[in-house]
């Protein structure tokens, strides 16, 4: 018998942060750029005191160097949990592909995309 911990790893945690972006898309619907949502996810992390960094900064090893240009996930939450806010149609393969090296670069095991672009929120769960 698996345990469904095994399957999706920090459940507990993503429930939660999935049930705030639900909040968030509630009150402010679709149809504003990114940079809101981000805005009202740190205003919601803040409230409750979790822990965690937005625009949180990455470097990138390649071979024996760092590779000049970095990447900056949108939030680390419990210093576990990478979040990507979208605000567009749908959730794109690059989307996925993008939250699955920004996993493999921090370390983290659990990727959120949350797409407010639309009449419902959607959500991705990534696991490395």
């Amino acid at each position: 018998m698996t345990n469904a911990n095994q399957i999706y790893p920090l459940q507990e945690e993503t429930k939660l942060l999935i049930g705030i972006a639900f909040e968030i898309h509630s009150i402010l619907g679709k149809g504003f750029l990114e940079i809101v949502y981000k805005d009202a996810m740190e205003y919601e992390l803040k409230k409750r005191s979790f822990i965690y960094e937005r625009e949180k900064e990455y470097i990138v090893n390649y071979k024996e160097i760092i590779l000049p240009h970095k990447f900056y996930a949108d939030f680390v939450v419990f210093d576990k949990v990478i979040i990507e806010i979208k605000a567009q149609e749908g959730i794109a393969d690059v989307h996925y592909s993008q939250t699955l090296n920004y996993l493999r670069v921090s370390g983290c095991k659990v990727g959120l995309i949350l797409n407010f672009g639309e009449g419902s929120l959607k959500v991705k769960r990534v696991i490395l």
